[in-house]
């Protein structure tokens, strides 16, 4: 019998493959390197490994992906509650991101990466300014990242030519760093970004061979905006211009019409739906399940911790289900295995990663979490799935490993040190809101 050869062995789980194999029991993932090589039961299998994770009593999944993020928002985290989008954004966080430094971006993007990587998120999707920063805190953490420069001139004079700029300049020097980190336009919205502004980045994400990513339909405003301008909606002028390409990713589309569905599923545009953070700011609900069913690919996100408060996918999963259940009144839709799809591969389809992550199968990269599955809420365990979509919260995680580089084993963070970093990003979060 040969022997197979492994740096890692995780031994004895439950996995959840998210892929036909679906559910296997007792079973065993040896990772070399940063791919996974052998998925399925310990029988007849022998192995060499400098390193054995005990799987007993967790459930190994694949690790979460997070479609939406601000990550450096950490350092906003709880001070513009309990206010609508507009006044949110023109009264609080507008006047602090004024004030942002590099630096400061760097900081709170690494306390989002520790939270991310204690919660079981391997893969996030940003958008932001001083993406730079974001991309050496993603470097740094271990995490597997696809980050969007952020892009906005209308309203800012003379803005959107040196962002546009900063954003050329990020994809070249960090697109494909590491085997993690990967970037894309982040044109902030159609009613913030010029028609010339769009139509340039198309150009340009098509000479890059890079994606889009970038908020559509997340208020009225933005929906009576285009109409008074081009008589269209969002998507019909998005269209129109040529913009939508299966590398285009939209958050939000709380206002998605019907006939804009169909035009996301024939475009092959992947959204993400971000139900806590709509429902915080009171945007209302998307309609997430009709998109679906439409064939449109859902993946997760969070948006930042200003407008959501964590980056817990599992919290994100449950709220998904039970918001599109309550708004149509139909407790069979939402079904868990979906939901849990949504949050891994179809989030990997959406940043076009789905060769890479989102399952756990030989060949793929070695994006791995473990929870643990003997917290007293989620006993007894009578269904995998519920727990993991109804139950398990984020700081269930006990192992997260990204491209076979175990950052946490049993809740210990190996990667950054996690005082520090939370000391650091404390201080410059006292110091942007003090004076607001």
């Amino acid at each position: 019998m040969s022997v197979l050869e492994a740096d890692i062995l995780i031994d004895g789980c439950s996995i959840v493959t998210m892929n036909k194999r679906g559910l296997i029991e007792d079973g065993v993932i040896a990772i070399k390197d940063d791919r996974i090589i052998y998925v399925g039961k310990r029988k007849n299998l022998k192995v060499k490994t400098e390193k054995i994770l005990y799987g007993k009593g967790k459930v190994a999944l694949p690790g979460l992906v997070n479609c939406h993020t601000h990550v450096a928002m950490t350092l906003f985290r709880g001070v513009a509650e309990d206010k609508p989008l507009n006044e949110w954004l023109k009264n609080t966080i507008w006047p602090l991101e004024i004030k942002l430094t590099r630096e400061d971006v760097y900081k709170g993007a690494l306390l989002g990466c520790l939270e991310m990587i204690k919660t079981g998120t391997t893969c996030f999707s940003d958008m932001y300014f001083y993406e730079d920063a974001v991309a050496d805190a993603c470097i740094k953490s271990g995490l597997r990242g696809v980050l969007a420069a952020g892009i906005i001139d209308i309203g800012f004079e003379g803005v959107g030519k040196r962002l546009m700029k900063e954003a050329i300049e990020i994809i070249k020097r960090y697109n494909g760093a590491e085997g993690r980190v990967n970037v894309r336009f982040g044109p902030h919205a159609t009613h913030t970004c010029t028609k010339e502004t769009l139509m340039q980045i198309r150009e340009k994400a098509d000479e890059f061979k890079v994606g889009v990513h970038m908020h559509v339909e997340e208020s009225r405003e933005e929906v009576d905006f285009i109409k008074k301008q081009f008589g269209l909606t969002p998507f019909e002028y998005l269209n129109e211009i040529g913009f939508l390409k299966s590398d285009v990713l939209v958050a939000h589309c709380t206002y998605i019409s019907k006939y804009e569905i169909e035009i996301l599923a024939k475009k092959n545009v992947s959204v993400s739906h971000n139900p806590i953070a709509n429902a915080k700011l009171g945007m209302g609900i998307a309609p997430a399940w009709e998109m679906m069913e439409r064939g449109v690919n859902i993946g997760l996100g969070t948006d930042g911790p200003a407008c959501n408060n964590t980056f817990d996918m599992f919290e994100t999963m449950k709220f998904a289900a039970l918001i599109q259940k309550a708004r149509l009144k139909n407790a069979k839709i939402m079904p868990m295995k979906k939901v849990l799809e949504m949050a891994t591969v179809n989030g990997a389809k959406a940043l076009q990663l789905e060769d890479r992550i989102g399952s756990i199968e030989v060949g793929k990269k070695a994006d791995i979490i473990l929870v643990n599955l003997g917290g007293v809420h989620l006993r007894p365990n009578h269904d995998i799935y519920a727990n993991l979509i109804y139950a398990v919260k984020g700081f269930d995680v006990d192992t997260t490993i990204v491209n076979g580089r175990i950052l946490m084993e049993n809740k210990e963070v190996k990667i950054l040190d996690e005082d520090k970093v939370i000391e650091e990003a404390e201080k410059s979060a006292y110091r942007l809101v003090e004076k607001i």
